[in-house]
């Protein structure tokens, strides 16, 4: 954990990683395909993790063909999503207001980067009661490149005025891990569901089961 005392800043993630959204998505888009006439497995949708959106829709254009109307699935998918999340809400991860609480209490600063467009990350973030929390936010609509490409990762380091090799890139998916391996930032590897991706574990510098390990981590810096 000696590496952990070199860190200045933390850059956290958001779907899977901050806020519970990728099973929600991922069961929405399942039944939007249902709808649509397509037999797309809920383990198909899970494989998308991570992924910004212009991956997503050649995703389903190879699994579904060039004719599959991408407008009509993310207007269904989109209506089924905001249904059920208006009725019960987003959940946080674990650890997630035990950590900002740390960072604020220590004076680390900290911001997110998301392959969501803004309008997307802001609406989630005030489902999720973090509206307030995060004044340092980078979407896909600011950069040339989503993940994996690490110019997300490298703008919130500029934003936050640290060295990215001073920054701790917290992540979920194998897309996130390769982002923040290519910018140079230190990258804990948080799974958001039972599969373990190996070559994220291979990618990332430490493999964590919650936030609340970030902790732990940190304390090693203070």
């Amino acid at each position: 954990m000696h590496r952990f005392s070199e860190i200045s800043a933390v850059i956290f993630d958001m779907d899977g990683l901050v806020l519970d959204t990728e099973t929600t998505y991922f069961q929405a888009w399942q039944k939007a395909s249902i709808i649509m006439g397509y037999d797309l497995s809920y383990d198909f949708f899970k494989s998308l993790s991570g992924m910004h959106y212009q991956n997503i829709q050649a995703k389903l254009l190879e699994a579904c063909g060039a004719d599959f109307d991408l407008n009509a699935f993310h207007s269904i998918g989109g209506a089924i999503w905001r249904d059920k999340i208006y009725e019960v809400g987003i959940q946080l991860k674990r650890g997630v207001i035990e950590l900002l609480d740390y960072l604020i209490e220590h004076d680390i600063p900290y911001g997110l980067a998301t392959n969501s467009l803004r309008v997307n990350a802001l609406e989630c973030l005030k489902l999720g009661g973090l509206s307030e929390h995060f004044s340092i936010i980078v979407t896909r609509d600011d950069v040339v490149k989503g993940k994996p490409d690490p110019e997300m990762f490298l703008k919130v380091s500029d934003v936050l005025n640290i060295s990215i090799d001073r920054c701790l890139v917290l992540e979920d998916s194998v897309t996130g891990i390769e982002a923040a391996s290519l910018s140079g930032a230190l990258s804990v590897y948080i799974p958001s569901s039972e599969h373990i991706d190996p070559i994220a574990v291979h990618k990332c510098d430490f493999l964590f089961k919650d936030l609340l390990d970030v902790i732990s981590a940190l304390n090693y810096r203070v």
